[in-house]
């Protein structure tokens, strides 16, 4: 009997040194703190004749104070390009005589001209509707436009077909599974920029989710420029409108009195 309590009490004296050694051990893990290095790998996007598009790609890091525990979930990226704003022309079609036409057009001052969304999961399943309009990420609560005129009879609507028509021009665009997460610290993502787009500054701007709420952020400037020819005539025409217009002009006659003579020789 004596043999059996002195086991049971080494027995009792190893399970609670086990269950205090687990439990200093867990009270000496820190504080998890979490940040995000970010980069690209353009400095700046080149328009020229045969720009067809381009493709950027995005590529960073999660900085942490810390190993992740085993039970530790990895958090989630979500990476937002934004393009400059520009005007755009909202149409709304009605039946007259059993006939649609546009009943009624607003031009709307000023509109993200590309706006494009990649995470490593769907924003609904990993960010809270109140950090998403605090931050303004996803689509529908990033762009606001501006301009719309009180006679509208439903401003919103305009809202909304403005997004859809820049949606159907590819100009518009979410990735719900965009970024690509390896070993709980890279990631990495390819995002295609269309060839309509607009010069001016892109800003990609990165976020850092975890438990529905955003934890850091980082942003990079994209300058999108027009190069050779098409940079010549767009300045020209931007900043010296007179001579760019006596320029064409000359084009245009010379191209005629060199078209004409050709015919003539031709006809000989």
């Amino acid at each position: 009997m004596i043999a059996r309590g002195w086991v049971r009490g080494v027995a009792a004296a190893v399970v609670a040194c086990l269950w205090g050694t687990q439990a200093l051990a867990a009270q000496a893990v820190e504080p998890l703190r979490e940040n995000i290095l970010t980069g690209a790998a353009q400095d700046e996007v080149a328009i020229t004749a045969t720009f067809s598009g381009s493709e950027l790609f995005f590529y960073g890091a999660i900085e942490r104070n810390r190993f992740l525990v085993e039970e530790e979930l990895a958090p989630d990226v979500v990476i937002v390009i934004e393009g400059p704003s520009s005007p755009i022309m909202v149409r709304k079609k009605g039946r007259v005589a059993g006939v649609w036409i546009n009943r009624q057009a607003i031009r709307v001052a000023a509109a993200p001209s590309f706006y494009a969304v990649a995470s490593t999961r769907p924003l609904d399943e990993i960010l809270r509707s109140g950090e998403d309009r605090r931050y303004r990420i996803s689509l529908d609560t990033s762009v606001y436009i501006l301009g719309i005129p009180t006679s509208a009879e439903d401003p919103e609507e305009f809202r909304r077909a403005a997004i859809r028509l820049r949606q159907s021009e590819g100009l518009y665009f979410a990735e719900p599974y965009g970024v690509e997460l390896s070993d709980r610290t890279l990631f990495q993502t390819r995002l295609s920029l269309p060839a309509n787009i607009v010069e001016g500054d892109y800003r990609a701007r990165v976020y850092l989710v975890r438990d529905g709420r955003v934890i850091d952020d980082a942003s990079i400037k994209i300058p999108v420029r027009k190069q050779g020819l098409e940079r010549f005539l767009y300045l020209a025409a931007k900043e010296t409108p007179l001579f760019y217009g006596f320029g064409t002009l000359l084009v245009a006659l010379f191209a005629g009195y060199g078209a004409s003579e050709l015919f003539r020789r031709l006809r000989r």
